[in-house]
């Protein structure tokens, strides 16, 4: 026994020992990651087939719901025959119209035609119409001709420009339905993302829950989540988004989420700091809002109110005076 214990603290065998573990760890450092292969191309592999599984279920979810609803309508037959025997794209379509036409939520070749196809067909109608109601129908048989047709051709240059007037009437209904929902949209995406969800599942998730307050800002974010999925640049998948609203609130988050892409800079910062300004400019037009009231009700008042309270002050005063 006193041996055995000699033996083990013998200084040779404990430098043996210790030379043996330091060259095992020093073979396990250097083997090791080269046993374990490359990580990183497996998880990139890991990542990029994830993201086409996640491309192929958002093109089939996309297809099963064209079959339901169809965003792009094909055009009626007789207004394309018209536009096409006329050159109606090239005399009327402006460089801005298609903007336009998707900024009022009017996508496709079927808008497109439609718009001008009204913009030549309302000012015929309106002046005939209005001819024969000058003419026929109205008891406007005291005025000259010529005033009658002037009224007509006055009717007709209102109907040339009527379509433009609905669109513009359209745009600005469906911008101010989506700036006083898009706060809120940012709320909810800003939760999606720092949940650990992806920016596509994040503008799929929102796009369902926005629905019940804004179906116009609910179709903006379900088509940018298509584009993103469809497109090989996701930078003109945002841009698409910030163009068809025309909003300096969402071109904001737009260039914030670029950034986000190009740089790595965290995107759950950008969010609530856009949310939050955008938040401050719904107060600030609710706000202008409020500021101009007053002198809407001015005239109002004239008009209506301060008569009436004429009469209730002095009625009695002048219906004695004319007793006596």
């Amino acid at each position: 026994m006193p041996d055995f214990i000699d033996t083990i603290y013998d200084p040779s065998l404990l430098l043996a020992i210790l030379s043996a573990v330091a060259a095992a760890a020093a073979i396990l450092s250097v083997g090791m990651p080269l046993l374990s292969g490359d990580r990183l191309n497996d998880r990139m592999k890991y990542v990029a087939k994830e993201r086409a599984e996640m491309r192929t279920r958002e093109r089939a979810r996309l297809a099963s719901e064209s079959s339901r609803v169809a965003l792009r309508k094909s055009p009626k037959a007789y207004m394309q025959e018209v536009v096409d025997r006329l050159n109606l794209r090239k005399l009327l379509e402006s460089a801005d119209t298609r903007d336009k036409l998707k900024m009022a939520g009017y996508r496709g070749q079927a808008a497109l035609i439609t718009f001008l196809f009204f913009r030549v067909a309302l000012p015929p109608i309106l002046f005939v119409g209005t001819l024969i109601y000058l003419l026929f129908v109205g008891n406007y048989e005291s005025q000259p001709l010529m005033i009658k047709i002037l009224i007509a051709v006055g009717a007709a240059y209102a109907g040339f420009f009527g379509p433009n007037l609905y669109v513009s009437n359209q745009i600005k209904r469906r911008q101010l339905e989506i700036s006083q929902a898009f706060p809120d949209a940012l709320d909810l995406m800003l939760i999606c993302v720092e949940s650990g969800m992806s920016i596509e599942a994040a503008f799929r998730k929102v796009g369902q829950e926005i629905g019940a307050q804004s179906v116009a800002l609910a179709e903006e974010l379900s088509l940018t989540t298509a584009e993103l999925s469809y497109l090989q640049d996701r930078r003109q998948a945002y841009e698409n988004l910030g163009k068809r609203t025309g909003l300096s609130g969402v071109r904001g988050v737009v260039t914030a989420l670029i950034q986000a892409e190009r740089y790595g800079t965290p995107l759950g910062h950008a969010l609530r700091v856009m949310a939050q300004e955008n938040r401050d400019m719904r107060m600030a037009a609710a706000e202008k809002m409020a500021a101009a009231l007053p002198p809407k009700l001015t005239v109002p008042m004239i008009v209506f109110f301060l008569p009436v309270l004429f009469i209730v002050i002095l009625g009695p005063a002048a219906i004695k005076v004319m007793q006596m």
